[in-house]
């Protein structure tokens, strides 16, 4: 039986942008019905498989991010075009999108989801602060085939209620970790891709080693995904090392100034066991 930590709500960066996401869900939720919302999520065409897509890439895969500024990096790209990112992202051989869609520290929209998934076949992620069903239902009628849960942002019955919503939503989620608990209660919520986040989103500090620590521990059936840091195929091969079936990356290249080719250093670094 899992023993479960007592939650603390989160501090810095992360507790700020997941009060505003609650705000902006709880306008959501007084604007639109979530049963309606949640009917005409479910009558959209079937998004492409997330977990089975990443599974199935010939070696390491890269999930391309589509980002324009951020807290820890600033501006970035202002003026990123999401359809034509993705599509060179496409070009590049990345497999899978992350679309960041939270407003007011990021610079995204749920319209930059929508626009990213009409224009690739491959799956794109609804990144945000995710904390309440409704946001959910939004990521499914956007087009998304996965959106990101932070297990640091959730006490653990709201990780494990909103992974159960995803999948309902048909969205398979990727659940977010930093230690070997939220690690452990991911796997409980049933979690089929996991990513290990080498920055902590309260001080924004990147350490890899939280990497080389928890990679390692989840079980060979779920995908694991390293996030953060990558920035040349070399850190591609450390994440290789230590057992990432998959690299998330976000600044570096929505930064760069050809996305193709910036993706096509990165792809082609062969898995390794775990």
């Amino acid at each position: 039986m899992q023993v479960v930590r007592a939650w603390t709500p989160p501090s810095g960066p992360l507790g700020r942008l997941s009060s505003l996401a609650g705000e902006r869900a709880a306008a959501s939720r007084a604007a639109r019905s979530l049963d309606v919302l949640t009917a005409e999520a479910l009558a959209m065409p079937t998004p492409p498989r997330f977990a089975g897509t990443l599974a199935g890439a010939e070696g390491v895969a890269v999930i391309a991010e589509v980002k324009r500024r951020s807290p820890s990096k600033g501006a970035i790209n202002a003026a990123i075009d999401p359809a034509a990112q993705v599509t060179a992202y496409a070009d590049g051989g990345a497999v899978a999108f992350s679309i960041l869609t939270e407003p007011s520290e990021f610079g995204g929209s749920l319209d930059d989801l929508r626009v990213a998934a009409a224009a690739v076949a491959q799956p794109c992620i609804r990144k945000d602060f995710v904390v309440d069903e409704i946001q959910l239902a939004e990521a499914r009628l956007a087009g998304a085939a996965s959106a990101l849960l932070i297990a640091r942002a959730l006490p653990s019955d709201r990780l494990h209620a909103l992974a159960g919503a995803a999948v309902a939503l048909g969205l398979e989620p990727l659940v977010e970790v930093r230690d070997e608990w939220e690690l452990d209660d991911a796997l409980t919520a049933g979690a089929r891709v996991i990513g290990v986040n080498n920055r902590d989103l309260e001080t924004l500090a990147i350490d890899d080693a939280v990497s080389a620590r928890l990679l390692p521990r989840i079980p060979r059936a779920v995908v694991a995904v390293y996030e953060s840091g990558v920035s040349a195929r070399a850190d591609v091969e450390r994440a290789a090392a230590m057992g990432a079936d998959a690299v998330l990356v976000g600044s570096w290249l929505s930064a760069a100034a050809d996305p193709a080719a910036a993706v096509r250093t990165l792809v082609g670094v062969a898995r390794q066991p775990r």
